[in-house]
């Protein structure tokens, strides 16, 4: 009997296992097509923003396969508790992390429509803030993959710096439209970048929520309460 209870731990463990490597394959193409969005964008290149783009199926096919695995484990395994929370989290995350990728697909779409020549100066903002919103997408899953619900937190405390960043450009690119209103059309698809961006940062802080609950039962909301 100990024998068989000892296998059923191990199989839910390898499939637990296998739930979190695929979260983590689809965070770090999400990740990278941020970051490819916005090689993208500072060069101009039509040719590598529609590759970025083509790339989001794989995570499409990816969070299928998430599904696929969350609805068996429920299934064979019938989790209890903790168990169940961190399934049904990493069924909600995938949907969360795909939604991402959207994000950085809706990037690059936008990179056609930007004049390559007279870029200004905005541009060169806004790589620092995607790569904020891409650590926090990296941290998160993380925090996810090590049952982390401290480091959740941390990322959660970080969405305001990145709100910041998006005021910033938000406020630059206005001005920009005001002096100069040759730039309007320009600065609209930068703006629209910008709350992408911000968007992604959002989403980030989703997932931490999801990973904290995860980890300890109790929301974040409610740990916020507690320590008012």
């Amino acid at each position: 009997m100990a024998n068989s209870q000892e296998h059923t731990v191990k199989a839910f463990d390898q499939d637990i296992g296998q739930l979190r490597g695929l979260i983590s394959q689809m965070g770090g193409l999400a990740e990278r097509a941020i970051a490819q969005s916005m090689v993208a964008l500072q060069r101009g290149d039509t040719d590598f923003a529609n590759d970025i783009r083509l790339d989001d199926k794989k995570i499409d096919v990816l969070e299928t396969e998430v599904e696929r695995t969350a609805v068996r484990i429920i299934a064979l395994r019938a989790p209890m508790a903790d168990d169940l929370r961190e399934v049904v989290a990493a069924l909600k995350i995938a949907g969360v992390v795909e939604r991402i990728g959207d994000y950085a697909k809706n990037i690059a779409k936008r990179v056609p429509q930007i004049e390559s020549e007279h870029r200004i100066e905005p541009v060169s903002m806004l790589p620092a803030m995607a790569r904020m919103a891409a650590e926090m997408v990296r941290d998160v899953l993380d925090a996810f993959a090590a049952r982390d619900p401290e480091a959740a937190v941390g990322v959660c405390e970080r969405d305001d710096a990145l709100d910041d960043f998006y005021d910033s450009i938000f406020r630059t690119l206005v001005t920009y439209m005001v002096e100069n209103p040759k730039t309007i059309s320009q600065c609209a698809h930068l703006l629209f970048i910008a709350k992408n961006l911000e968007r992604i940062g959002d989403h980030a802080t989703n997932v931490a929520e999801m990973v904290y609950f995860a980890a300890t039962g109790t929301r974040l909301v409610e740990r916020e309460r507690g320590t008012d």
